[in-house]
């Protein structure tokens, strides 16, 4: 094991203990959000334990082959089965050690949560729409593979079809973590229902994906910083929608941010989303130029954090799926487009774990 890994492991090993004597003291549920912390905490370090422990177990059985092996130079049955032993013994060792890098590696604390999906049609006019609200349909779908809940917030319908703007939140267990990587330009190359001599034209989308900030942790904004308007909602939504002027649009004054939610029955709910999703923004807002400066001194998947990077070519005439960030390409386009983004999601982070675990190794 590599001296950097045997060292992390034992101070696991002790973090474990102290965890232990923690949890074990009578005072502790007394203050019931340090016991869930801490309860947390020992669950994940039980588990790095758990596997540290069993590459110990046959590291010994490593260790005791080789010593049969030494012994039975005339033994031919008792020579198979000491190198067996061994082979077996390491090859599960290796396996140990490449879980243990993947478990040590640092966790977005904002990865659990839950997420806004934000998608606006760029270049590309009436079919750049029509491309927006594919893309709203695809990952629709994908939630419902998931078993999340999605909820439109606000849409801002095109004449043709589509969106030329339209937020999504989406509810479940660990959304953020697994959409972060959708933020970026998407490009289309199609041709277009209006197109009368079959040319293929191109056209684009920006993503962005925000984590719902924690109402306890999320950042507070001053009353006097918001500017609150409220208007009467166009679109989908039955007839009270379109009676009452209960859609909120919110703008932060400092930033010039802006948030508006209009699908809620009430200007009260709707008040209250559009809230969430401003804080969302000024997060992500402070996220980005982090990793604006981050960039600077190492390479990041997501790049800069501008929106306007291309990270993908949706190219139906081939059928073909492009990722450029890690040059990851897919021929079933349509089968994703229907919200089958698994394979396309865990290439990403599997490139997110690689370079993390790269980063480890190079810093040790």
């Amino acid at each position: 094991m590599k001296p950097y890994l045997r060292a992390q492991m034992e101070r696991y090993a002790l973090r474990l203990s102290e965890l232990e004597f923690l949890l074990s003291r009578e005072d502790i549920m007394k203050d019931m959000a340090q016991f869930l912390a801490l309860s947390r905490e020992h669950t994940d370090v039980a588990a790095v334990a758990s596997r540290w422990q069993r590459w110990q177990q046959r590291a010994a059985d490593l260790d005791a082959g080789q010593e049969m092996l030494k012994s039975a130079t005339d033994d031919a049955d008792m020579t198979g089965m000491a190198q067996e032993e061994i082979d077996s013994a390491g090859a599960e060792m290796a396996q140990i050690e490449t879980e243990l890098q993947r478990m040590l590696l640092p966790k977005d604390p904002d990865d659990a949560r839950n997420a806004f999906i934000e998608i606006r049609a760029g270049t590309g006019g009436d079919e750049s729409a029509l491309f927006a609200g594919d893309l709203a349909r695809m990952y629709m779908r994908y939630c419902d593979r998931r078993g999340w809940r999605a909820e439109f917030i606000s849409e801002s319908p095109s004449e043709l079809g589509g969106y030329k703007e339209v937020v999504i939140r989406i509810e479940g267990d660990n959304v953020y973590g697994a959409l972060k990587f959708e933020s970026g330009g998407h490009r289309v190359q199609r041709v277009p229902a209006t197109e009368t001599q079959g040319r293929i034209h191109t056209s684009a989308c920006t993503v962005a994906v925000l984590a719902e900030p924690d109402e306890a942790q999320a950042i507070q904004i001053n009353p006097s910083d918001l500017r609150i308007d409220t208007f009467r909602a166009s679109g989908a939504g039955g007839q009270h929608i379109n009676k009452t002027d209960s859609a909120v649009r919110i703008t932060h004054i400092p930033t010039g941010i802006v948030a508006e939610c209009q699908d809620g029955r009430s200007q009260h709910s709707n008040k209250a989303q559009a809230l969430r999703v401003l804080t969302a923004r000024i997060q992500e807002k402070e996220r980005s130029e982090r990793a604006a400066k981050d960039a600077a001194e190492r390479k990041s998947l997501i790049g800069s954090g501008d929106r306007s990077d291309r990270i993908r070519t949706y190219n139906f005439p081939q059928g073909r799926l492009t990722d450029h960030r890690i040059n990851l390409t897919l021929y079933k386009l349509l089968i994703i487009m229907e919200g089958d983004l698994d394979d396309v999601v865990q290439a990403l982070q599997a490139y997110e774990a690689a370079q993390q675990l790269a980063e480890l190794e190079m810093g040790s």
